[in-house]
């Protein structure tokens, strides 16, 4: 799908002297209007049609930066044989941490707007033209979200994530709302402003700048799917480390001041994932862990339901013998199942 009368331009590359500064070989001729950020590991059976998407494009006016993170020879074969002159090409030493690829080709980035994809999602077509359209019929917004409909690896349809406009921190904080990174489309500029994605985190990175995005701007939305999402069984970071970014995550958040209009439901958060958090320490076996969760979150979680509903079953799987733990959770499913029969 590559532009044929760009073919004979071989694409630029960037080669890295360290994971996170790359040496750039800077295009020639005026920016372009939207800068794409696509971070790669492997994956060349997802990564392929996520390329296609963004060459589909109807608008045209874009430049797109493959950040390679140490990806096998077959990925960078592949990526070489791009012929599209809009292309760039970032090659980074394998980090594993999607915040430092994306900040790298951020910081390569010439686009006044700025949009990401992911190597194993895609894009309608018509995505970032209407996005552009709707921005700038919404001048008083910042950055740009799409619908977005789920997918898997055989690309078979599992209905749509929840979206929001406007002011959408407590919608995003309460999980009323959900934010898909290949949804976005921000100002580069706001993002320079913000610092970017949080180099320390290893997973919620983007969820943690959307948050600070939200506070700051109201956010326009295209209300259709134009965002494809893709769940399936070789996304990179497992729940544990998941987790204990996000409760890492929520606490800066308490205390930058950003969610100080809604902080009961901000600890409600907290709670929640504390509650999952020891929950998946006693599930891999450790208990020290475990336990000194639920005392750290007992000051802000003890209020709600959920975190005492969690800390019990929790506590009963680390101090219990696995014999009394599997009696007591027969007892309370035989209680349920009666309880359902009175009702009927």
């Amino acid at each position: 799908m590559s532009d044929p009368a760009s073919a004979a331009h071989p694409i630029p590359a960037v080669h890295p002297t360290s994971a996170a500064h790359p040496v750039p070989r800077e295009r020639p001729g005026p920016a372009p209007a939207v800068s794409v950020i696509l971070p790669t590991f492997d994956r060349l059976h997802y990564l392929q049609p996520a390329v296609s998407s963004v060459l589909a494009q109807t608008y045209s006016d874009w430049e797109l930066l493959i950040a390679d993170d140490g990806s096998h020879e077959e990925t960078k074969a592949y990526l070489r044989g791009l012929t599209d002159s809009r292309i760039r090409l970032l090659w980074l030493q394998h980090t594993g941490r999607p915040a430092i690829v994306r900040n790298t080709a951020l910081r390569h980035a010439r686009g006044e707007w700025v949009a990401f994809l992911d190597s194993d999602d895609l894009w309608h077509s018509s995505k970032l033209q209407r996005q552009i359209d709707s921005l700038a019929a919404h001048s008083e917004c910042e950055w740009s979200l799409t619908g977005c409909a789920v997918i898997d690896g055989g690309n078979a349809g599992h209905g749509r994530l929840r979206v929001a406009r406007g002011w959408v921190l407590d919608r995003l904080i309460s999980e009323e709302a959900t934010i898909a990174t290949p949804s976005v489309l921000v100002a580069r500029r706001v993002l320079q402003e913000l610092g970017g994605f949080d180099e320390q985190l290893i997973s919620c990175e983007d969820y943690e700048l959307w948050l600070r995005l939200a506070a700051r701007s109201e956010a326009d939305l295209v209300d259709e799917p134009l965002t494809l999402v893709r769940r399936h069984a070789e996304h990179s970071a497992d729940e544990l480390t998941c987790l204990k970014d996000l409760a890492r995550m929520l606490e800066r958040v308490e205390r930058s001041g950003i969610a100080s209009q809604t902080p009961t439901m901000l600890q409600w958060r907290r709670a929640k994932c504390a509650a999952s958090l020891a929950r998946a320490y006693a599930q891999g076996g450790q208990r020290r862990q475990a336990l000194a969760t639920l005392s750290g979150s007992l000051r802000y979680s003890w209020r709600h339901k959920a975190w005492r509903d969690g800390a019990v079953s929790t506590v009963a799987r680390v101090l219990l013998p696995a014999a009394a733990v599997r009696l007591i959770r027969g007892d309370r499913d035989c209680a349920r199942a009666l309880a359902g029969r009175s009702t009927k």
